[in-house]
């Protein structure tokens, strides 16, 4: 049970945190550090000023039991003080007596006899007798009887605290027809008024202390931590500037480097940037022996698909003469040439494809002017009619020309690779939507290649555009394909400055390309006709 109450409290504790407004989620390592700080602050005010007050407070009782033997003292000097049988002192019971002018304002006496209060007087600050007996104070009085030691106990009404001892007596009248001698205690009190109002102004003090020394803890500690952390915040500016680098293609030159006096080793935050700028040096060397790599493999590429070119333009030229000359050849040698020649034109087409993104990733084969976007969507469409008739394929372009800046070629390439991917890849049948709109918020052309087939398998959307990727798993093909089309589309796309994005589902597969403007154009919303090419 003991065991479970730190847990309890704990726990709810860092709820409160958790729940309090500014700290929701999880805290900074400066708003820890903050806080560490000031919780040690306010911990240790309390504890000095816990142990401030509580000294304080029993330095003050220890002089108000003195001041009280001092009073007790003073009681037991009456007239009838004296010696007695029983070795108790003997006093009088008169009031003038017991609260003379000996006692200081305030004083509380009190005669016990058995288990009565018989007498109780109080001096007010005026010097004057009070009666105060009450059942209240006098219950109070009668629980110090028998004790050694003074105590402090409420007397009640308008008394208050006080701090009381009891003495064991000896009563005998000075007045009166009587003077038999009674046994009983006198109980002297001195108020605690001052005790406490000390050791409330004591509190208040270290309270306003303590809420002064926190502003000034607060204020320090943000300063000193701020200036402590301030390194880390330039090494995570460095880190997010090297994440916004492209690393993942072209040459990069990765300069970004921790400041050395951020990477000072004698420190910990410096052994942080010193390993920090070891590891963007292994970064640099392994992006430039990648580089290296690359740019072998694009050069061994363009010089091979270069030279590739000129023996398959004479394969396919033998192939093509014999087949013509079919003169006394046999059939089966007749349909291997015919396949020869079928085989040698998809290779060039292949080499020609290795060869155009070879000399793109070099920045090159590019011829840029004035395009009409308009009259290349259309040209790709006709083609793709004769190309596939067996796809439904309409197209919809502005009244207007929409007109970009790049290569007219590699811009009808774009398309036509497009349509060819979207005939390869569904069945005979499919809806191909071709349209052509113009985004004036961005200024861009925008062109897309909407049909409704199987769609693309969500495994091979990642590496859709990468060199090689085939999408078979979730869309039939009846031709085989080199899967290039879609890397060339990108390679060209981002030549012109542009985007491809792809979305796919059931229902079928979306290809967007955005391309800058040449010019500013204006198209209105709803504007053009809808053209279907039969």
């Amino acid at each position: 049970m003991t065991d479970a109450l730190p847990a309890r409290v704990g726990s709810r504790l860092r709820g409160l945190v958790r729940r309090a407004p500014g700290l929701a989620g999880p805290l900074t390592l400066r708003n820890r550090l903050i806080l560490s700080i000031v919780a040690l602050v306010v911990l240790l005010t309390i504890v000095i000023g816990a142990v401030s007050v509580v000294a304080l407070r029993s330095s003050l009782v220890d002089q108000l039991d003195d001041e009280l033997r001092q009073a007790t003292n003073r009681a037991l000097s009456g007239p009838a003080t004296g010696g007695s049988d029983s070795g108790r002192p003997s006093v009088s019971p008169d009031e003038a007596d017991l609260l003379g002018p000996r006692q200081a304002p305030g004083t509380f006496t009190a005669l016990v006899v058995g288990q009565r209060v018989t007498a109780a007087y109080s001096i007010d600050s005026f010097g004057d007798v009070d009666d105060p007996v009450t059942s209240a104070n006098a219950s109070a009085v009668l629980s110090v009887v028998g004790t050694t030691d003074p105590t402090t106990v409420d007397l009640g009404g308008s008394l208050g605290s006080y701090r009381v001892e009891a003495e064991p007596v000896q009563l005998i009248p000075t007045s009166g027809v009587s003077s038999t001698a009674t046994y009983g205690y006198i109980v002297v009190g001195l108020p605690m008024d001052s005790v406490s109002t000390t050791v409330t102004r004591m509190v208040a003090v270290i309270v306003a202390i303590t809420v002064v020394g926190l502003a000034i803890a607060i204020a320090i500690a943000y300063a000193v931590v701020r200036s402590a952390l301030r390194p880390l915040e330039r090494m995570s500016d460095t880190a997010l500037r090297v994440a916004e680098l492209p690393l993942d293609r072209g040459e990069v030159a990765l300069a970004e480097r921790v400041d050395d006096a951020d990477a000072d080793t004698r420190t910990e935050v410096g052994r942080v940037g010193a390993s920090l700028n070891r590891m963007l040096g292994h970064v640099a060397g392994a992006l430039e022996a990648r580089q290296q790599s690359e740019n072998k493999v694009r050069q061994f590429v363009a010089d091979a698909s270069h030279e590739l070119r000129t023996p398959l333009a004479s394969v396919r030229g033998y192939a093509e003469l014999t087949r013509r000359m079919n003169a006394g050849l046999p059939d089966d040698v007749v349909y291997a040439m015919g396949r020869i020649e079928s085989e040698s034109l998809r290779m060039t087409s292949l080499v020609e494809d290795l060869l155009l993104l070879a000399r793109l990733d070099e920045g090159r084969d590019l011829v840029t002017g004035d395009v009409d976007l308009t009259r290349v969507v259309l040209d790709a469409v006709n083609d793709a009619h004769v190309a596939g008739p067996t796809h439904d394929v309409d197209v919809y372009v502005p009244d207007e020309p929409v007109t970009v800046s790049g290569d007219a070629m590699r811009l009808h390439q774009i398309v036509a690779n497009l349509l060819t991917n979207a005939r390869t890849h569904t069945p005979d049948g499919t809806h191909v939507h071709v349209s052509l709109t113009v985004d004036d918020a961005s200024g861009q052309a925008v062109v897309s290649v909407a049909d409704d087939g199987p769609g693309i398998d969500e495994a091979v959307l990642p590496v859709l555009f990468e060199r090689f990727a085939r999408a078979d798993s979730s869309r039939s093909r009846k031709a085989g394909s080199t899967g290039l089309g879609l890397a060339i589309v990108e390679a060209v796309v981002h030549s012109h400055g542009g985007t491809v994005d792809v979305d796919s589902s059931a229902e079928g597969a979306t290809f967007t390309v955005r391309l800058p403007l040449a010019t500013p154009a204006v198209v209105a919303a709803g504007r053009g006709e809808e053209a279907r090419l039969a």
